[in-house]
């Protein structure tokens, strides 16, 4: 199918600051893309490049056939842009914001007509067409922001953050229409907070403060970046758990987690019996031990925690044998 985006040692800095620091990978066509890190680690500035807002300070990029750079116009029109900050005008209603937006795209008479009522069947918006946006619960307005998105029938699509500060259901909602786009060949590159959002996506990569430091399926991620066997203890006593267990052979990691410790050991060295038996210490009889599944938080713990040198991804593109497409991955 070939490459939708291509990177290769992106840069921008910002005086001495250094916001996206030689970044390179490439992203398939009609996949969903998912770029992981925390606040300030590069995510909004590199993609605020790749859609031609900012430009590189060095490196190169190629995004839909175009050159990140030199092609704007050209890109821009073939591109979806859903930035983090809120971007519809609140005083008018639904249908006038996707006619407004329709317009901006170059959409006139009877075809922005069509566009915009095939837009509001896709986003579940056509009985709030009059619905001042104002008026909107903060998921639907989401959804209405990646309609006005979608109105010119762009190759590619960024999401910066699209989900943030929405309820769960709308969430599910929102990746619902985000896995629709990428069945009909859709290219989605999308950022997030949310860890569970990002187990959907076919490939990640994970920036911290500026650098791509690992970049793989989920799957591979959690297999490369945390090894070993994870269990949940149920205590509120971190330091207790801590002091009973990280000096015993076998431990790689002990970490909070929601509620929880979690608590990565190598079982070939160390056994749940063993476990638990140093557990007894913290004096509780309500002691609840329980297997867990490796999370993407897991590998985000693993990566900034680390020596980035000593986990860089083993090819560029990380295209390891593990990869998953996002169809298998999605519930």
């Amino acid at each position: 199918m070939g490459n939708a985006i291509e990177v290769v040692d992106l840069r921008k800095t910002f005086g001495s600051f250094v916001a996206v620091d030689d970044v390179s990978f490439h992203v398939k066509k009609g996949e969903i893309f998912g770029y992981l890190g925390a606040n300030g680690a590069g995510k909004s500035t590199t993609i605020r490049m790749l859609c031609g807002l900012l430009s590189p300070s060095g490196g190169q990029a190629t995004v839909a056939g175009c050159a990140v750079g030199s092609d704007t116009i050209a890109l821009r029109s073939r591109i979806g842009y859903m930035s983090q900050k809120f971007s519809l005008y609140l005083d008018l209603s639904v249908e006038a914001n996707i006619e407004f937006f329709g317009g901006a795209y170059g959409l006139y008479g009877k075809a922005l007509r069509l566009r915009r009522d095939e837009i509001l069947e896709r986003i579940g918006l056509r009985e709030f067409r009059k619905v001042t946006t104002a008026d909107l619960p903060g998921g639907t307005r989401q959804r209405l922001a990646l309609g006005t998105a979608l109105l010119h029938r762009p190759e590619i699509v960024f999401l910066d953050e699209p989900t943030a500060g929405v309820d769960p259901a709308s969430r599910r909602v929102f990746w619902t229409l985000i896995r629709e786009l990428a069945r009909e060949g859709t290219t989605v590159f999308v950022t997030t907070h949310y860890m569970d959002e990002a187990e959907y996506c076919a490939r990640i990569g994970l920036m911290v403060q500026g650098k791509l430091v690992a970049l793989d399926s989920p799957r591979a991620l959690k297999a490369t970046w945390v090894p070993g066997q994870v269990i949940a203890v149920h205590s509120q006593d971190i330091a207790g758990v801590r002091a009973a267990l990280e000096s015993r052979p076998g431990v790689l990691a002990i970490e909070p987690f929601g509620s929880t410790v979690h608590v990565r050991f190598d079982p070939l060295q160390l056994g749940l019996t063993e476990i638990a038996n140093g557990l007894v210490v913290l004096g509780t009889e309500k002691l609840i031990i329980e297997p867990a599944e490796v999370s993407l938080e897991d590998v985000f713990l693993a990566a900034v925690s680390s020596d980035v040198s000593k986990h860089q991804p083993s090819t560029v593109n990380g295209d390891s044998a593990a990869t998953t497409s996002a169809s298998e991955s999605m519930p």
